[in-house]
């Protein structure tokens, strides 16, 4: 899923993404909630009709920001204080407000309010969090039930196994439409963040989706999927768009490189996004140097096409039963760039 916070996804228009294969978009209700306000959003139609984008939409419900960009935050039993990180003023979210959020959104997939702890946290506190995370979980189930919105509960519990087994069996047990593993990449090693995936998806149910956020490197995707994750989202495509670095079927290459000055090559050339159609590395380095509006656009484009292309390939190779053979090509093929300027 494309991450589109504030009701768009950076650089790119709905148009351009459904070109391009993208079925569902992420926004946030903490960002939408502050501006422009979810009930304005609501008197606009929906999010749907709001952002002109009518697939699927789902939101995080705020927890994640809460804890990432507020400040002075105030945890209870009954939700958060905090000050918003745009001008200061005070506000407040629990489970009901994140629901209601969410539901004036007119979002298809909503997420259950939980706390987000940070890295490294002691054994006490973690523990604490996923019993107050569990509570909050049921009344944002009870506060949902009858909607037509899913609804997906998140499992927490930091990188201690026995609090990512407790708090899975927590939200199983409370049957949600899907499962989402929270509290990742946050500062911790891949070997750890891989560990926490199996020791999460082991304890869920089968039969429902599992998404796991903020996640989204290609080899994050790539062993995430080996380990059963079914749903991702994250920035990097766009941010890293942004910042002149483009993901590519043979490593990562740094538009601003002096080696494509006069490089008359597409980006990829196994890609067929309209970026790599049409446009040279020597151009697309002129537009980022330049600070040309159009450099970021083609540059998301691409980033977002190479996504989308990597996720249709590790679901071909699923069906075929040849995702071994899918993942041992993908690395030996990511430092055939290097190689090709070394």
């Amino acid at each position: 899923m494309p991450v589109g916070t504030h009701a768009s996804v950076k650089a790119i228009c709905p148009r351009d993404l459904e070109s391009i294969g993208v079925g569902i978009v992420l926004a946030n209700a903490y960002h939408l909630y502050l501006r422009p306000g979810h009930d304005l959003v609501k008197r606009m139609g929906g999010i749907h009709r709001f952002m002109a984008w009518p697939h699927p939409v789902l939101t995080d419900s705020g927890g994640f920001q809460v804890y990432s960009l507020a400040d002075l935050r105030e945890i209870s039993e009954d939700g958060v204080a905090f000050r918003s990180h745009l001008d200061g003023s005070l506000h407040f979210i629990g489970p009901k407000e994140s629901m209601e959020i969410q539901r004036d959104l007119g979002a298809d997939i909503a997420m259950t309010f939980d706390e987000c702890v940070p890295y490294p946290s002691e054994y006490d506190y973690v523990s604490r969090s996923v019993e107050l995370t569990a509570r909050w979980a049921e009344r944002c189930r009870d506060f949902w039930n009858g909607s037509e919105q899913s609804l997906f509960g998140i499992v927490q519990g930091g990188m201690y196994a026995d609090l990512r087994e407790k708090s899975a069996a927590d939200m199983v047990s409370l049957v949600f439409d899907g499962y989402a593993i929270g509290g990742l990449s946050v500062g911790e090693d891949m070997a750890t963040r891989l560990d926490m995936i199996e020791t999460t998806k082991k304890c869920l149910s089968e039969d429902k989706p599992v998404y796991l956020m903020g996640v989204g490197s290609p080899e994050d995707l790539i062993e995430a999927s080996l380990r059963g994750v079914d749903m991702f989202d994250c920035v990097m495509p766009t941010r890293n768009a942004r910042n002149g670095m483009l993901f590519t079927s043979k490593g990562k290459l740094s538009i601003k490189n002096l080696h494509f000055r006069d490089d008359p090559r597409p980006p990829d050339d196994e890609c067929e996004c309209y970026t790599c159609a049409n446009f040279s590395r020597a151009y697309l380095r002129h537009l980022f140097l330049s600070r040309e509006i159009l450099a970021y656009q083609l540059n998301t484009l691409h980033n977002i096409s190479y996504y989308m292309k990597l996720m249709s390939g590790i679901r071909n190779a699923i069906r075929q039963n040849t995702l071994d053979k899918f993942i041992e090509k993908f690395y030996e093929r990511q430092t055939l760039l290097k190689e090709e300027f070394s």
